[in-house]
């Protein structure tokens, strides 16, 4: 057998030096009985996203958005959460970009929140539907003039032949987006995931992981915990 190579060992020995959740880690009290947790998984995901912003977690509102790819493998990415209410975990892209035409053949998809400064992840799995485009524009609108500009510039997903071709494209999209900060991106839609299964993660420093599972049934949600 033969010996790792210098860069291969190092990667190694870095990687395995990394700590985990080098933190005091918060209580689940749902550990104990599950009926002690919201009867439906909104109202924890509010409490738990108020409590990563007031934890100092990075970036709270970014998650992996996995769906299901052309070839009927797995693909995922890294996207914003616009909002969460009754109807489900709002995310918005290009309906022309890979993960558009994805959802649009397979309207299924799955989130994941990491929240590393509290020891916590949180899943969420179910049928994805389009806002009216109407509402796709109002939420676009309410954001940053550079989302505007990245909306507007389009072609998402598609090969880009040189970076300077990005520059002149961005450049004209900023243009617009100031001197028109209602115009429409055609091909802009928010998406809302309604949630079938959602599971709340609470890590544990002697790995005795709370894992609380909702799945919703035929009158209601049923709370369970799972084996971490």
């Amino acid at each position: 057998m033969t010996s790792p190579a210098p860069q291969q060992e190092t990667f190694r020995t870095l990687l395995r030096s990394q700590k985990v959740w080098d933190t005091e880690l918060p209580a689940f009290d749902a550990a104990r009985d599950p009926a002690l947790a919201p009867a439906e998984p909104l109202p924890l995901f509010h409490a738990w996203f108020a409590e990563a912003v007031g934890a100092g977690q990075p970036e709270p509102h970014t998650m992996q958005l996995a769906t299901v790819a052309e070839d009927g493998g797995p693909d995922v990415r890294t996207v914003m959460l616009h909002d969460a209410d009754g109807r489900g975990w709002h995310f918005a892209t290009h309906a022309s970009s890979t993960k558009g035409r994805q959802l649009a053949a397979r309207p299924e998809a799955a989130l994941h929140f990491y929240w590393a400064a509290q020891g916590r992840q949180i899943r969420v799995r179910g049928r994805v539907t389009t806002a009216p485009h109407a509402e796709s524009l109002a939420d676009l609108h309410a954001r940053s003039a550079g989302a505007l500009a990245a909306a507007l510039v389009g072609r998402q997903s598609e090969v880009l032949t040189s970076y300077e071709e990005l520059e002149r494209s961005s450049a004209a999209a900023w243009e617009r987006a100031r001197a028109e900060p209602d115009a429409d991106a055609p091909t802009w839609t928010l998406y809302v995931l309604d949630p079938v299964e959602a599971e709340f993660f609470q890590g544990d420093a002697q790995r005795r992981h709370v894992r609380l599972r909702y799945r919703k049934g035929d009158e209601g949600w049923v709370r369970e915990l799972l084996w971490p």
